[in-house]
């Protein structure tokens, strides 16, 4: 069976508009909606329960089986399925080579009161993160390790964005996310277990030195300035990976990795 289609062909169609403002961040806010590119994210969305309530596709292409699968599944959800040019498709994603799917998705953060530290031993959480790129490569690595989620903290960039999400590999859909303020997290974590963790400059702890306590809520700083004074002293544990080079700190993305998979393996063990 061929779900229905519409098709649009028009730059100046309302829908086409309306969907195009989802690049900006103030749009999502007001529409609580996001978009999400491409077959193998959103197949990923898919298996992980979410399903669009629009799809752009590229007209005149011949689809993968797991593209039609997604396609029944949007119809069997009440959504819709639009034809669309490749220029249009461009203009949505913001990619000159788009990809053949776009969907549009309704977001998902949810408040940390709402949140259950028992689902997972590792959690990942983020101060002031300002790059897109980096949020979306903890979403995937926190995926990764089997993470619970990110909790954002402060004013970090918007983890729906086109390019968070990208960056995510379909992540976005596999974790928990929150934001929040300092002051709700540090309630929240001081309510219940959990054991936190900064990466710091400011330590002579080898991070590979402690036996981490689960659930671990692994605490990374903004990217050019780190963790603040008043963060840092509120950490259980302060560490920091060994830098033999000429670089004194690593990219807060990859600092966040290495000390996953170190609480990842000392579960293991």
């Amino acid at each position: 069976m061929v779900p229905e289609r519409r098709e649009i062909t028009g730059f100046s169609n309302p829908l086409i508009k309306q969907v195009r403002a989802l690049r900006e961040k103030k749009f999502r806010k007001r529409e609580g909606k996001f978009l999400a590119e491409g077959l193998r994210i959103m197949t990923e969305a898919r298996e992980a329960g979410f399903v669009p309530e629009l799809v752009f596709m590229a007209k005149g292409r011949e689809l993968h089986p797991l593209a039609n699968e997604l396609l029944q599944a949007v119809a069997n959800a009440g959504g819709e399925v639009i034809e669309t040019s490749a220029d249009i498709l461009s203009k949505l994603s913001g990619k000159s080579n788009a990809q053949t799917l776009v969907g549009v998705y309704s977001d998902f953060a949810q408040p940390i009161a709402a949140l259950d530290r028992g689902i997972a031993p590792i959690w990942l959480v983020a101060q002031a993160m300002r790059d897109p790129g980096n949020l979306g490569t903890m979403l995937r690595t926190g995926d990764a390790v089997g993470a619970g989620g990110l909790i954002l903290i402060g004013d970090c960039t918007d983890p729906f964005s086109v390019e968070a999400v990208r960056a995510s590999m379909g992540a976005v859909f596999t974790q928990k996310i929150v934001l929040c303020s300092w002051q709700e997290f540090l309630g929240w974590l001081r309510a219940g277990p959990g054991q936190l963790v900064g990466t710091s400059l400011n330590t002579a702890t080898d991070y590979q030195e402690p036996a981490y306590d689960v659930p671990a809520f692994i605490l990374t700083g903004n990217e050019a300035q780190g963790l603040p004074a008043e963060y840092e002293a509120a950490c259980d544990l302060l560490v920091k990976m060994p830098m033999r080079g000429k670089a004194d700190s690593l990219n807060a993305a990859v600092a966040s990795a290495v000390m996953a998979y170190e609480v990842l393996n000392q579960i293991r063990r």
